[in-house]
């Protein structure tokens, strides 16, 4: 599937609302979030220099994001849980958020709460190689 460069800049966007809700940005939510952004064909300039200044940028919106194929929202959503489990816990900022992008993007609210139990349990044994996106692309 070819993905539209707005939603590539709108996956990145919310991967970095997503590492920001909680107020820190762990070194494996780095990790995840550069291996994300290669993938989406970013320069690693760009999301170096945006991930060193995300956390005091108060201009970052935390709307809801609107993307342009579900596959896409499905995707995005099931990445950003696995960024938000590595570390451990997603707090309730992370989820409602990420919860409220599912809504704008008309995805089942079962599906969402199947996809955060299934990488709940699975957190353990997790690959954070093994990105939701890469089925899609």
């Amino acid at each position: 599937m070819e993905i539209p460069f707005i939603d590539r800049s709108l996956y990145l966007k919310g991967l970095l609302i997503t590492a920001k809700r909680d107020n820190r940005l762990t070194n494996q939510e780095k990790n995840i979030i550069r291996k994300i952004a290669e993938k989406l064909g970013f320069a690693s300039d760009f999301y170096e220099d945006t991930m060193k200044s995300m956390l005091a940028n108060k201009y970052i919106s935390d709307e809801p994001l609107k993307f342009s194929d579900p596959k896409i929202a499905e995707s995005f959503i099931s990445d950003a849980f696995r960024l938000a489990l590595s570390d451990g816990n997603v707090c309730d900022a992370e989820r409602v958020w990420l919860k409220r992008t599912a809504q704008l993007n008309n995805l089942n609210e079962l599906w969402v709460d199947d996809q955060l139990s299934i990488l709940k349990s699975a957190n353990k044994n997790l690959s954070y190689n093994d990105f939701a996106l890469l089925s899609i692309i």
